[in-house]
């Protein structure tokens, strides 16, 4: 049986990693890299799609991101239930499948409704790979590594989402925007092959429990639990506001190409994301030597760091925007492993892959799933610079609620150490 949730899991787990680790992280962390490719081959041509014959809103261009994230969201909790009891590589290998041939075939969509389809469809495999790929790593690996495999396996997303702007821009540019999806798609359908040959961790616990939702009644009386994906979904808000609007916000308020917006976002995110990530992996296995709530109190602080340095990067002129923006997402990455480690490590063992599908279906439901659209129509009424001021507030906000966790976590008795 699982053990009682609402406080640090405890279970047995591996005393050390072994070669079978390594390469699982590897591989998973390869596929993360294309995984976040695909998703931000998108932001860098909504201009080239706004102009093309297919003529969006800006309102339906935010509409495509909201739609993936959206069927995301809801298919996670059913790749949750089973992924913590059925074949785990598998069914990963599946996912990452369905989103790459999704993506290839949103290059050869002829109506904003077909394209619109096609990015819901990508969803679907995505909600496979993310909930199953960090639990399979928590159980290869003990917990006094997991803050610093976590942020390796993370990196990969600011890696990927750089490559995507990069190379969305310059093949936009020079091929247009549906060749961007056909290179961005096909590899993903030969790393599909490599997930199929990982094998399930050894260390894994599984219920006694038949597949159902009732582990997400569970979770959600967990408060400490709770707190930490609320604050997740306000700084994940905020994140996906950037992340979608940057390269439009660039272009028509301090006038760069396409290409020049997208080389800038790139190395910035690139940088800040890999170097970030790390960092926050290591600084957070450090802290959590000290105090049982490290993980939240450097995720919290960062992201209140990260909230001015964000507002100043909208009001700046050239070039000050651009260090500005380069603080901000550095603080904002510093976040990534350490609070992903922080929901790992708040529930049973044999319920990671639950934990990680609902914080999904949170942090994308409440975060970076509206956010996108809600800046389109902000927009629309007003002007860009004017829409992008609600992501500062999202982000302090964030900062916040994981402070409060934080301290309400040191204040709590303690009820077993992570697993």
């Amino acid at each position: 049986m699982t053990p009682a949730v609402g406080a640090p899991s405890t279970g047995d787990g591996p005393a050390r990693a072994t070669r079978t680790a390594w390469v699982a992280l590897a591989v998973l962390t390869g596929i993360n890299l294309f995984n976040y490719l695909d998703r931000f081959v998108l932001p860098a041509v909504l201009d080239e799609i706004h102009r093309s014959e297919l003529q969006p809103t800006n309102g339906q261009l935010g509409l495509l991101t909201t739609a993936f994230l959206l069927v995301y969201t809801i298919a996670a909790p059913f790749f949750g239930t089973f992924g913590d009891r059925g074949h785990r590589p598998k069914l990963l290998a599946a996912g990452v499948a369905v989103w790459s041939a999704a993506t290839a075939l949103s290059g050869l969509a002829s109506t904003y409704w077909l394209l619109f389809a096609a990015r819901a469809g990508v969803g679907i495999g995505e909600a496979a790979y993310a909930t199953i790929a960090p639990a399979l790593l928590a159980d290869f690996f003990p917990v006094a590594m997991r803050g610093r495999v976590l942020s390796i396996f993370y990196a990969a997303m600011p890696v990927g989402a750089a490559l995507g702007y990069v190379l969305g821009g310059q093949i936009g540019m020079h091929y247009g925007w549906r060749a961007a999806f056909f290179v961005a798609g096909i590899p993903g359908i030969l790393l599909a092959f490599a997930a199929m040959r990982l094998p399930e961790s050894e260390h894994r616990t599984v219920s006694d429990k038949p597949a159902g939702f009732g582990d997400y009644l569970v979770l959600l009386r967990n408060r400490p639990y709770v707190l930490v994906i609320l604050g997740y979904a306000a700084y994940t808000f905020g994140l996906g506001g950037i992340s979608v609007w940057m390269p439009t916000f660039l272009e028509r308020v301090h006038h760069l190409s396409l290409a020049a917006a997208n080389n800038q976002l790139g190395i910035i995110t690139v940088v800040t994301g890999f170097g970030g990530a790390l960092a926050g992996g290591w600084l957070g296995d450090r802290l959590l030597r000290r105090w049982r709530e490290g993980y939240l109190w450097l995720s919290g602080t960062s992201a209140l760091l990260a909230a001015p340095c964000a507002y100043l990067a909208f009001r700046l002129p050239p070039p000050y925007y651009l260090y500005a923006l380069f603080a901000a997402e550095l603080l904002i990455f510093l976040s990534t492993g350490p609070v992903n480690s922080s929901i790992l490590g708040l529930v049973a063992p044999s319920m990671r892959a639950a934990s990680m599908a609902l914080s999904i279906l949170a942090i994308h439901f409440l975060g970076d799933g509206p956010s996108p659209a809600i800046l389109g129509y902000l927009t629309d009424r007003d002007s860009i610079q004017s829409a992008v001021m609600i992501i500062p507030v999202s982000v302090a906000v964030g900062g916040l609620i994981w402070l409060y966790a934080a301290w309400q976590g040191e204040r709590s008795p303690r009820r077993g150490a992570p697993t």
